[in-house]
């Protein structure tokens, strides 16, 4: 039997890809619109890597050029003989994606900068974009389970950095079950524009 949490994955990503074309350009307008002005004049903005049925926003660099980051998994290295640690799987982190650079798969097989691009602390990015399934109202986001970014966002100084999830408005629910480790978003981005809690 599944739990609520896989059972909501299962449904909600069938929901998302069915709105998803009828609103994915909308959403996309909306980030153009409003997002270079909360970057700033130097800010860098962490985007993601779209899987199926996420919103694209890898059209941003006609408006931010280099002042994008992508997110790269960085799985632990496993010590000789005792293997990899299960309380520290790795890490999520982010780098610079400079235009023409050339991407190589991260520990989870997604398009990155190459891991020999330096790492980016928290005070080099101004707004992390989140895809997700689903949002409640209070900003818990239902993502694909992995929990890459409650971990990176349970670090102060991550936590500091503005999160919006993205995703069509008709994947906002009321309430979505949370576990402990849940880190609530700061909003969300959708066709209707971004809503800050």
């Amino acid at each position: 039997m599944l739990s609520p949490k896989a059972e909501l994955r299962r449904r909600l990503r069938t929901e998302r890809l069915g709105v998803l074309p009828e609103v994915e350009s909308a959403i996309q307008a909306q980030a153009r619109r409003w997002l270079p002005p909360l970057i700033g004049p130097a800010g860098r903005l962490g985007i993601y890597w779209p899987l199926a049925g996420e919103v694209d926003l890898r059209g941003l660099r006609s408006t931010l050029g280099e002042r994008l980051a992508l997110p790269a998994v960085e799985h632990a290295t496993p010590a000789p003989q005792t293997g990899a640690d299960p309380q520290h799987p790795g890490r999520l982190l982010y780098r610079a994606w400079s235009q023409g650079q050339p991407l190589e798969p991260d520990g989870c097989g997604i398009p990155a900068p190459p891991a020999s691009t330096p790492p980016l602390s928290p005070a080099d990015l101004a707004l992390l974009l989140v895809p997700a399934l689903a949002v409640d109202r209070s900003g818990y986001r239902l993502g694909y389970g992995g929990g890459w970014y409650d971990r990176l966002r349970a670090d102060p100084a991550w936590a500091r950095v503005p999160a919006l999830a993205v995703l069509p408005s008709a994947c906002l629910v009321a309430l979505l079950p949370c576990d402990p480790w849940d880190i609530p978003f700061a909003g969300w981005l959708t066709e209707h524009g971004i809503h800050w809690i």
